[in-house]
Formats: structure tokens, sequence, C-alpha cells
């Protein structure tokens, strides 16, 4: 495959995402959404495994890591598709983009990785400043926006939170092997909360949400995060980084091309802020290590 094609697909599919995740709840609820949305998604993971011949294993550190994962999956998936019926679905990915800020700040605590320096810092208040922008727009519109708001900060801080937990078990399992572990374990907790919510089977599933649900576990799921891995292996970690400074912007105006969803200056100007503190959290050590990197190359030269 080429490499530009599926950095393209990438960015299409984590910006589409969120309107999906929208109207996938659309007249059957959002835990059937979801629900529907795992159980096609752990079928076709476990397929692919076996087509490429790479089981599960089941050692103490992968089931560690799938309860890890699965947890993450169950807590966050649901926390967004909760909030996603009361705010506009570009807002879900805007927010989103805090979660690399959240996994870094959780690394240094639990793995002791990069100290939070002067730069990266200054990168967390904008960041910050950008989300108390947004926020401050959900007040003026109503509880509802206020709530949806938490819940997607919910969905994005467990995210980070269960990604730094599976990279402290360091189980070294291929990615797809994760996602399926992961999944079984998710899958049982959302038909639960979906039983126990006396939830019934919908008479009527409208196109829209049947195309959403599928789309999402099939496209947005496995081939999401196949495509990720794929690209990871061939381009630049900083290149890969961008990826989440683009999707926010291209999830705001597929909801507004898409959805009708207005948005205002001041939701642009959080995006704004939120995707400068990224940039500056991301890219700017990197660009840093690097350059000290081609120094001390050429000092070596010399």
């Amino acid at each position: 495959m080429s490499v530009p094609a599926a950095y393209l697909g990438i960015v299409l599919i984590w910006g589409t995402t969120p309107l999906a995740i929208k109207w996938s709840g659309e007249g059957v609820g959002y835990l059937f959404g979801v629900t529907g949305r795992m159980v096609i998604g752990v079928t076709l993971a476990l397929l692919v495994l076996r087509l490429i011949g790479r089981p599960l294993v089941w050692h103490k550190r992968a089931r560690h890591t799938y309860l890890a994962a699965g947890l993450g999956i169950f807590i966050a998936m649901t926390a967004v598709y909760w909030a996603s019926q009361y705010i506009p679905s570009g807002w879900i990915s805007v927010v989103f983009g805090l979660s690399p800020i959240f996994t870094g700040l959780m690394a240094r605590i639990w793995l002791q990785e990069t100290g939070l320096d002067l730069q990266r810092f200054l990168a967390v208040l904008i960041a910050l400043l950008g989300l108390g922008t947004i926020f401050s727009v959900g007040i003026e519109l109503g509880v509802g926006f206020v709530l949806g708001l938490t819940g997607v900060l919910v969905s994005v801080i467990t995210h980070s939170a269960s990604a730094v937990w599976i990279k402290r078990i360091d189980a070294q399992l291929h990615g797809l092997v994760v996602t399926a572990g992961g999944l079984l374990v998710a899958v049982p907790l959302f038909l639960l909360s979906w039983f126990l919510q006396g939830e019934s089977w919908p008479l009527v599933i409208e196109q829209r949400a049947l195309s959403s649900i599928i789309y999402l576990g099939v496209v947005g799921s496995v081939l999401g995060f196949a495509l990720y891995f794929y690209v990871l292996r061939h381009v630049e970690t900083t290149k890969v980084a961008l990826i989440t400074l683009m999707t926010p912007v291209i999830a705001l105006l597929a909801g507004n091309w898409l959805n009708a969803e207005q948005v205002d200056a001041k939701v642009w100007a959080g995006t704004a802020l939120i995707m400068l503190g990224l940039a500056g959290f991301e890219l700017g050590g990197r660009i840093r290590a690097q350059l000290r990197s081609s120094k001390a190359s050429e000092s070596v030269g010399q």
C-alpha cells in the first residue's frame, strides 16, 4: 500500500469517526450503537488474526494487557458515546486532541518518561486555555453541553490511562492482538450494560445509524488501527503526530457540512489553542532532539 494513501486514510477515518459516533445512536440509543460497533470489531479482529496466522496469547502479562485495554475501551467508549447525545460531533475530536498531552503527563508519573520542561509546561497551559474556551461556550449553551464535554474529557483521560497502563505492562504484543484481546474483555461489559439498562432490540434501525455502526466496526476500529501501525512503521514519529493536529479541523468541518452543526468563533479559537498546545507538547521536544542529534553528528564528522 502507498504510505501517503494510508496516511490520508487515517486522517479521514479519525476525522469522520466523531460524526459516525453521533449518527450511530440515532433512533437506537447510544448503548446499541457502541455495542454493535464493538461486536463487529471483535469479530473482524479475530477473523483477521486467524487469516494472518497470529493467535492470541494467554500468559500473565498478556492477560493483564487485555484487561487494561478492555477496561479502557469500555469506559472511554461508553463515555464518549453518551456524550455524543449532547454536543456537536466536531467538539469530540477537538477535546480528544488533548489525549497525547494527558498520555505524556501520565507517562511522566508512571513510566518516568521525559520530564515536563518549560516548553511543555507552557504548551499544557495553552491547551488547557483552549479547553476552557470551549467549556465557556458549553456553559453559555446550557447544562447538556457541559455534561457532554465532561463526558468526552472522562473518555480522554481513561483512554490515556489505559495506554500508559499497557505500556507499563510492556507485554510486547502485536497491536492487533492487543485490540482483539481488549475487545474480548470489553464486549461482554457492553452487552451486560445494555441488558442492565433494560434496552431491547430496536424495531427499526435507520439506514444512517446502521451504516454508521458498520463503518465504525469495520473501518473506524480494525482498518483504522491497521493503517495506523502500517504508517507508524514507515513514517517518522513526528509526522505521525501531525495527524492529531489535522483531525479536529476535519471533524468540525464534517459536522458543519454533513450535519449542519454550527461552529462559532469561540470554538475555533479554543480549537486553535488546543492544537497550538499539542504542537508545542508533541513536536517541540522532538525537533530539539533532532537538532541536537544533527549537531552531535556534525561534531563527530569534524
